[in-house]
């Protein structure tokens, strides 16, 4: 079990679902699970996507982000995943984390109540400040991007 000795961030949180609290499954996770705050199964049609909501609400301290990304049993074996990989919980918002689910399969999915649908994990931000330049600095690589590294 864990003990606030083991990790030196503090998140504050509102659980309003039924769902068990986050937690990090092991000494060595880098992300908890986000669970499906449902009543009754939803179907996700192939191809369909869906705000999936939590029931989880977070306190998230300046200079930190929340990401929400895919699980990735569910993304090898069901074809579902999220989205906006990774979606971003900045620090100043208060509402409630929903999750934004699709289907990539070519059958339908059933999400039921209290599944682990996504993996939450905190991510320092660093201060930045823009400076507007006429140029930038050369490198090697300069403007070659979409795999032309390696190339010969």
């Amino acid at each position: 079990m864990q003990t606030t000795l083991d990790f030196p961030k503090r998140i504050n949180f509102i659980n309003k679902s039924d769902n068990e609290d986050p937690q990090f499954q092991t000494k060595g996770s880098a992300g908890f699970d986000f669970r499906a705050n449902i009543d009754k199964p939803i179907m996700l049609e192939s191809g369909e996507f869906k705000v999936i909501p939590t029931g989880l609400y977070f306190e998230i301290p300046k200079g930190v982000e929340l990401q929400v990304r895919p699980r990735s049993g569910l993304a090898a074996k069901s074809g579902i995943t999220v989205l906006n990989s990774p979606g971003t919980v900045d620090s100043d918002y208060r509402g409630e984390v929903g999750v934004i689910l699709i289907n990539h399969s070519n059958i339908g999915y059933k999400i039921k109540p209290g599944e682990r649908i996504a993996q939450g994990v905190f991510n320092d931000v660093t201060p930045t400040q823009f400076r507007k330049m006429n140029i930038l600095s050369e490198t090697t690589r300069g403007a070659g991007g979409f795999g032309s590294t390696g190339r010969k």
